[in-house]
């Protein structure tokens, strides 16, 4: 597949951890044991969600300290090194939103994008939503509606109301909102967005180098975080980025890469 590295990479990562956790359930194999809001590695330590793990602490659930090593072991990969690359390179969500935005794309539906009155940021209140009614209601509330639960329970115990989850997220993809579940609703990529602000792996763009064709920006699915195109040499400072790489990918022009963010020198 031409100009698909990181997409080919991407999907390489999200299926394998799909099949070791459906390896775990079904055969017994060692080496990631549970789910997406925590899971066993090697049997010998715990990786968890951060944002679940906010959500039972809040609820009044007393956990394990692993569990909490382990979420913050999450928090500080991302926020020092991956930023919202769950977003792309893990959450088994995000081949629903790629073949919603394939579908449009190849549709030219995305030609007929109009100005909606919902701005990006509503995931943020989302986001303190979802930990206000954990407060209230005693139980983790966004864990409960998750598509990435839902559909990990979907996979490992069988689909049934999991279609229903990936059909209506794939609708609304194509029909309501570009990339409207990733950048208008999910709380845990809010929750990403906010913890990658100086994390190390950053996308740079060369200006002196870029032919203006904006392929990058009619496949990114946070687009507007590259406003620098055609302006100036900068990296995306934008904790909105999932670092997926796919603006990388269509570039012919090779005015993006992935870079180490440059700290300024104090003078």
């Amino acid at each position: 597949m031409k100009n698909a590295k990181f997409l080919i990479l991407r999907r390489i990562v999200q299926i394998l951890i799909l099949v070791l956790f459906f390896g775990g359930n079904y055969w017994g194999w060692k080496i990631l044991l549970g789910n997406y809001s925590s899971a066993y590695v090697f049997e010998s330590f715990y990786l968890a969600d951060p944002y679940a793990v906010i959500q039972m602490t809040f609820a009044g659930v007393i956990l394990a300290t692993d569990i909490y090593i382990g979420a913050l072991i999450i928090v500080l990969f991302y926020a020092l090194i991956g930023g919202r690359a769950f977003c792309s390179w893990v959450c088994p969500v995000n081949i629903i939103t790629d073949f919603a935005h394939w579908i449009r794309r190849k549709t030219k539906m995305n030609q007929a994008d109009i100005k909606v009155p919902v701005k990006r940021t509503i995931r943020y209140w989302i986001l303190a939503l979802g930990i206000i009614v954990s407060i209230l209601t005693g139980v983790a509330a966004f864990e409960f509606v998750s598509p990435i639960s839902i559909l990990h329970r979907g996979i490992i115990f069988g689909f049934g109301f999991a279609w229903t989850a990936v059909l209506l997220i794939l609708l609304f993809d194509i029909f309501v909102l570009r990339n409207g579940w990733c950048g208008y609703v999910c709380p845990l990529g809010a929750f990403y967005s906010i913890i990658n602000k100086i994390s190390i792996i950053k996308v740079q763009h060369t200006h002196d180098k870029c032919t203006l064709c904006m392929k990058c920006v009619a496949i990114c699915p946070e687009r507007q975080i590259l406003h620098m195109i055609g302006k100036e040499t900068t990296q995306v400072k934008s904790g909105e980025c999932t670092n997926c790489g796919r603006c990388i990918d269509v570039c012919d022009d090779n005015s993006l890469k992935f870079s180490i963010i440059k700290f300024k020198k104090n003078k």
